[in-house]
């Protein structure tokens, strides 16, 4: 992974949810194309506001690719939560961007088995 900046808004950002957070995110490097692991980079902003009804738990994080920027935002009770829940957001995100951005690799791979076997 490139970068990854982890920024508390109006939040302390502790040892343990920086390690969590770094090790959610960076499980997520797989889903990227090889040509783009190197130059992306990640921002993550965690917040908590208070309400009438209790706190709310906030995690943004944007993704800047070389050809877009993914926003992926959650809100929960429980910041662990929030982060999970835009992990997997941000699974299905890459997988997206991934098969827009890949260029068609798998329709050449099959071409050729298919040339071969004629």
């Amino acid at each position: 992974m490139a970068r990854l900046e982890i920024h508390g808004v109006h939040f302390d950002v502790d040892d343990n949810l920086k390690k969590y957070i770094i090790k959610k995110i960076t499980k997520l490097n797989k889903y990227l194309p090889p040509e783009t692991r190197e130059s992306f980079h990640v921002e993550v902003y965690i917040s908590e506001s208070k309400s009438k009804g209790g706190k709310l738990c906030n995690c943004e994080v944007v993704y800047h690719l070389p050809k877009e920027k993914l926003r992926i935002n959650e809100g929960t009770v429980n910041i662990y939560a929030a982060v999970d829940i835009v992990e997997e957001k941000s699974k299905q995100a890459l997988i997206k961007y991934k098969e827009l951005h890949e260029g068609g690799r798998k329709d050449r791979s099959l071409l050729r088995r298919l040339k071969f076997q004629f």
